[in-house]
């Protein structure tokens, strides 16, 4: 089976303002509420997959300039940037609000967030033999200075919306150790694919807070592809240059859609669920020489467009084999989409966690590993502005051939929320 792994660190970091140390605060008072199961509407959950995914498209395009393939989870980001907002107060708040979409007050937010989560966690699929088909694991921790004192109404917050189990360390002394502590609980819950996210000197005597959030999610297909299908084919670079790939092939039924945007911005996308139907990988294929065209023009409700369009057909399908990993720095992305505050010492405001307006964020990490191959998938991501549909002939089913040779955008999504789960874009399947 394949395997999609994603992880993000958010590192809090405490502002060294002359005085404005609180030494001998005490210790931490940890929560102890348990995470309940809010009562939250099918609306309400389904407003807040839409804007996660909103926010989703705002950051790809703050990516896509980035070299090569691309993979990310924006749900991860959302998710542990939410956990963060939970303490943000003022122009910080309203700044993070803006560019992650939450258009929610906080307290229905943060219930929203805990309906969604939990609804994902049910989306694991065993066959009749008892074998795990399709396992999604969402897991969230903290790492919290032990002498600093955190106020209690926003470590509840963490623990009845989140479940985010709190570790008590010693930044001061112990930053090494407590990074070698983090990186071995990044190792376990991603089954080892994803290892030493931070390094040695990572966190240092000013880090008050550190929050993870990982998501492990391996998968079959629903119709796995036969191995000896597969054979070395040509897929075409952006320069128009080729190189052979491993070519996967199936005759299917699936759910397909053809069209075109404003300018005549042609476009083939193609649905394959996994096992239990309930997540599926979505591709998006622009016409050949048409890729940047498409990328530039992408957004969440032309993304939207075309998911609404796909209606079953007759296919055949090639694509290719592909495994990479993808790696990002996201503060500066974040700071430039709208929410410099949040990283600005002396301007950030998360007092919401401590009274106080001495802590900012200091840095975003991302990382995401992806692997396709004949028994298993990962994500898909695209956004469109207009949709012309191709229409289809009555009578007999037509039968579609789609080979995709050429660079290709991908998301994986929870068809029942509409939640994306994993973005991803494939420049060159053998990087």
């Amino acid at each position: 089976m394949n395997k999609i792994l994603v992880i993000i660190i958010v590192l809090l970091a405490g502002f060294a303002l002359a005085g404005c140390e609180r030494d001998g605060a005490g210790s931490m008072a940890k929560s102890d509420q348990m995470r309940e199961a809010p009562q939250v509407s099918w609306d309400t959950q389904h407003n807040l997959a839409e804007d996660n995914n909103q926010f989703a498209i705002d950051l790809y395009h703050a990516l896509q300039d980035e070299e090569g393939n691309l993979l990310y989870s924006p749900y991860s980001i959302s998710l542990a940037l939410a956990m963060t907002y939970g303490g943000a107060r003022g122009d910080t708040e309203a700044q993070m609000a803006e560019v992650l979409h939450f258009e929610m007050p906080q307290a229905e937010l943060h219930a929203a967030f805990n309906q969604l989560d939990l609804e994902l966690a049910k989306k694991s699929e065993a066959d009749e033999e008892g074998n795990q088909t399709v396992q999604l694991d969402i897991a969230n921790a903290i790492w919290a200075q032990q002498d600093y004192a955190f106020l209690p109404e926003y470590l509840d917050l963490l623990a009845l919306n989140y479940g985010a189990g709190i570790h008590l360390s010693d930044f001061k002394t112990r930053a090494e150790e407590t990074t070698e502590e983090i990186n071995l609980w990044v190792s376990d819950q991603t089954h080892e694919r994803i290892q030493d996210i931070l390094s040695p000197d990572a966190l240092g005597e000013l880090t008050r807070l550190v929050l993870v959030n990982a998501i492990y999610f391996n998968a079959t297909w629903g119709a796995p592809f036969n191995v000896e299908d597969t054979q070395p084919a040509p897929f075409y670079l952006l320069d128009g240059s080729e190189i052979q790939v491993e070519m996967m092939y199936q005759a299917l039924d699936a759910r397909y859609y053809a069209g075109s945007l404003s300018g005549g911005i042609g476009y083939q996308a193609i649905r394959l669920p996994y096992a239990g139907g309930t997540v599926a990988m979505e591709i998006i294929v622009p016409d050949a020489g048409q890729f940047e065209a498409f990328e530039a023009a992408l957004d969440w409700n032309t993304v939207e467009a075309i998911l609404g369009g796909l209606h079953k057909v007759d296919m055949r399908l090639k694509m290719p084999k592909f495994t990479f990993r993808s790696t990002f720095a996201l503060a500066d992305p974040l700071k430039a989409m709208g929410m410099p505050d949040a990283f600005t010492p002396g301007t950030a405001d998360f007092s919401g966690m401590d009274g106080t307006r001495d802590l900012n964020i200091d840095s975003v990490i991302h990382q995401a590993f992806v692997a396709v191959d004949e028994v298993g998938t990962e994500a898909a991501a695209v956004t469109v502005v207009e949709v012309v549909e191709v229409s289809m002939p009555i009578g007999e089913p037509e039968i579609i051939e789609l080979t995709i040779d050429r660079p290709f955008i991908f998301l994986i999504r929870d068809l029942s929320s509409g939640q994306v789960l994993f973005v991803g874009r494939v420049l060159n399947p053998a990087q």
